[in-house]
């Protein structure tokens, strides 16, 4: 029999409208809305129901937004569907969604994790905004590939590997100058689609180095139990049990490449097919049909 997983979407999944309809439905998720307007200095629920979208699309804005929202899709949930919650046995999520899930499993607390998720996005903001820098999505070709792309195209600059979505989906980071010829020698090597991402700066590499110094410190207090379900790790695609080696992985993630792919089917072999997406959007969805076809697939949306 299949086991059921809950996923969680990332930065990129905003949307201006999101999260209006559970805090108009659901008491406890509009006053999920509330606590975090409280803890984060201003009205998080305004943001997220009426924008601007230019606002709410910065890494400082968008991180906390999507938390939250994510966390009050859950609490609508467990009012309308709660067997769902009680039958699920794992969970992960995308970069950002790695702190939903650790939430979803016990390991750490709303209050907290909203804290250092704020922290987060205000340090990844500032790491981009130092180094003009980005993020290109390399369609239709391996991961060997896109390495030897990211070799010609580096020169002299940082250009990494930055998320390994699903097969034919993946991310290259670096410096904006990198960027920029990665389409051409993509393209040559047989790429179908290159498309420069709308994102602050480049996410997942070396380049995010001065926010794992303010991560550290706003994860060095933070309580952390044992997670209650298995959450698979961004950075090595598989489930950790002890608190603290979970707590130098959240710092590792910023830095390192997301391995997306890997961590659906780490989860697929140990008998998860149905899954549920929790959250802003139906990304998560499109990669899982990539990844394997026959996996059952729901959307929570906010």
């Amino acid at each position: 029999m299949s086991k059921i997983a809950f996923l969680f979407p990332g930065q990129g999944a905003q949307y201006v409208g999101m999260g209006k309809q559970l805090a108009a439905s659901s008491p406890k998720a509009a006053e999920l809305f509330q606590r975090a307007a409280e803890i984060l200095g201003y009205d998080l629920g305004e943001l997220c129901f009426n924008g601007p979208a230019a606002r709410l699309d910065s890494t400082v804005f968008s991180q906390p937004a999507l938390f939250v929202t994510s966390i009050a899709a859950l609490e609508s949930m467990r009012e309308e569907n709660p067997d769902a919650l009680l039958s699920c046995e794992g969970t992960a999520g995308l970069s950002l969604g790695e702190y939903t899930a650790m939430v979803f499993a016990g390991v750490m607390q709303f209050e907290d994790a909203l804290r250092v998720v704020q922290i987060r996005g205000a340090a990844m903001q500032e790491a981009a905004d130092a180094v003009p820098s980005g993020m290109v999505s390399v369609l239709g070709l391996d991961r060997d590939q896109v390495s030897a792309v990211c070799a010609e195209a580096r020169e002299n600059e940082i250009l990494e590997i930055a998320n390994l979505l699903c097969p034919g989906n993946i991310v290259v980071s670096g410096s904006n100058d990198a960027c920029e010829r990665v389409p051409v020698i993509a393209e040559k090597a047989g790429a179908m689609k290159v498309m420069p991402l709308a994102v602050a700066g480049a996410f997942h590499t070396q380049i995010m180095q001065p926010a794992v110094e303010k991560l550290t410190a706003a994860l060095a207090d933070v309580p952390m139990s044992a997670p209650r379900i298995p959450v698979v790790s961004n950075v090595d695609a598989v489930p950790h049990s002890d608190p603290e080696e979970i707590r130098q992985l959240l710092i590792q993630q910023v830095c390192s490449p997301v391995r997306w792919e890997d961590s659906m089917r780490y989860l697929l072999a140990a008998d998860f097919y149905e899954f549920f997406e929790i959250g802003a959007g139906r990304v998560l969805r499109g990669l899982m049909k990539r990844i394997d076809r026959k996996a059952e697939f729901h959307n929570i949306t906010a």
